[in-house]
């Protein structure tokens, strides 16, 4: 298993095991309680997925040309991340930078006229200051980048937003570069269907992120 694709399995779990099912995000959440699931688990169309990760991926390439924002493509998802520290204001954290908006207005114009794509944002802290103080900044940061996509014309049921403060890191927090990488907001993007068969796939059976992270072996972040 890759560090990538850990964060990845990280992210979800964080996800599901902390959600909301309501809010600036609305309301996909396919379970009736915490952990109970529906009849049947939803299962993900690979042929489909990939089919239109090709067709994303390009698009989306060029929308990130040229910015801060990276963009990976991992298994069924494409991830746009966002770097906090050039994205948002260090004076007021929880506010994007002006020159962030053009990107992100581009990623998200790029799917908002499909109504089969679905957009996860994960709002990502480090382990710096109190967890609720950045589990709450976490969650104010991915409501800002939410908030491009919707005003872009994404409709709210296929949107979901969570901060999960420093339950994911993509590095130690034992230095100043590795909590650079912590801090940051991930733009999941996928079919909506394929979306939603992953937050089931990480809630059935639950599994606690640090079970996750303890199978997982240590691999240095390049």
């Amino acid at each position: 298993m890759t560090l990538f694709r850990t964060t990845t399995a990280l992210c979800f779990c964080a996800f599901v095991t902390g959600c909301s099912t309501t809010g600036e995000g609305g309301s996909w959440w396919p379970f009736s309680k915490k952990d109970e699931p529906v009849a049947e688990v939803p299962k993900i169309d690979v042929k489909a997925t990939q089919a239109w990760m090709d067709t994303y991926e390009p698009v989306l390439r060029e929308a990130v040309k040229g910015s801060e924002l990276q963009l990976d493509r991992k298994e069924n998802v494409l991830i746009v991340t966002a770097p906090v520290d050039s994205s948002f204001n260090p004076d007021r954290p929880g506010m994007l930078m002006p020159r962030t908006l053009g990107p992100f207005t581009r990623v998200a114009k790029a799917v908002e006229g499909d109504t089969k794509t679905g957009v996860l944002v994960l709002g990502h802290a480090d382990t710096s200051g109190a967890m609720e103080t950045n589990r709450k900044l976490s969650q104010e940061r991915a409501q800002a980048v939410g908030a491009i996509f919707r005003l872009s014309g994404l409709q709210r049921d296929r949107l979901m937003l969570k901060g999960v403060g420093s339950d994911s890191p993509r590095a130690a927090n034992d230095s100043a570069q590795g909590r650079s990488l912590n801090r940051r907001v991930e733009i999941i993007l996928t079919p909506q269907d394929t979306l939603l068969a992953l937050l089931a796939q990480y809630s059935q059976p639950p599994v606690a992120v640090t079970q996750v992270a303890a199978a997982a072996p240590a691999e240095q972040v390049k």
